[in-house]
């Protein structure tokens, strides 16, 4: 009976499973913060999905799902960001991009398509098709069809296609400012004390990134660049800046 009443009193944890969260998954799953929590791994889309369903508490998820919640709560220091190119949410297509009549788009994540959505109208001003994409979209990005992808399956595309777009550096040049994909929300209050250790626990991983690298077996791109160089994990008041500058354009 314990047993179940203490798994009934786990805080429910939503996190993305791509490359770009192992350094903060690293210390959350080796810490005594894991015993109390019930982590759920999946795409971003599935994890603000089930946030706004309220099937769980907390979720590393894509900044879009914040207007849709009726209350939400950053908790952590710590976010999926980029201060300039972040090498896995891209444009992949086989001709200049104003040449492109169709794009298609990333079911996995609401934000990288708004944010592309975004560029499109704002920053490149052309006039294109969009469609919603399947699971195997990939191999139909060809001729004037491109494609928005995110994760570990752009740092793949990266290879393929001719023409990539970076969309965390166009919106660098647009803006000026960096921009926050991803980050841990509430969609209710939870206790200071697990926010502490919840914060700590995410802090940890970003002291050991040469092990998560030999961790991850991943030949498509430099991991250590990616966790270095392209990823950018603190929460900074220009990219709290920057998330208000995209739930605008988000509202137009």
């Amino acid at each position: 009976m314990q047993a179940n009443l203490d798994e009934l009193n786990k805080i429910k944890v939503g996190a993305v499973s791509y490359l770009n969260t192992k350094p903060l998954l690293y210390g959350i799953k080796r810490s005594e913060l894991i015993n109390k929590i019930e982590l759920i791994e999946a795409y971003p889309a599935k994890i603000a999905a089930m946030l706004l369903d309220n099937e769980i508490d907390v979720g590393l998820v894509p900044v879009a799902v914040i207007p849709k919640m009726k209350e939400h709560f950053i908790i952590t220091d710590f976010c999926i960001g980029a201060e300039n190119e972040v090498a896995s949410v891209c444009l992949f297509s086989e001709v200049p991009i104003h040449k492109v009549e169709k794009i298609l788009l990333d079911y996995q994540s609401n934000t990288s398509v708004n944010l592309a959505k975004i560029l499109l109208k704002h920053y490149w001003k052309t006039n294109v098709v969009f469609e919603d994409a399947k699971e195997d979209f990939r191999e139909h990005i060809n001729g004037t069809t491109a494609g928005v992808v995110i994760g570990d399956r752009a740092l793949q595309q990266r290879k393929i296609s001719a023409h990539v777009y970076d969309l965390a550096s166009a919106w660098r040049d647009f803006t000026n400012l960096p921009f926050v994909f991803a980050a841990w929300v509430a969609n209710k209050k939870l206790d200071e004390n697990f926010i502490n250790e919840f914060n700590n626990a995410n802090s940890l991983g970003l002291q050991h990134i040469d092990e998560i690298v030999a961790e991850n077996n991943f030949t498509a791109y430099d991991l250590k660049k990616y966790y270095t160089k392209n990823i950018s994990y603190t929460l900074t008041a220009d990219k709290k800046e920057a998330l208000q500058k995209f739930f605008i354009f988000l509202n137009e």
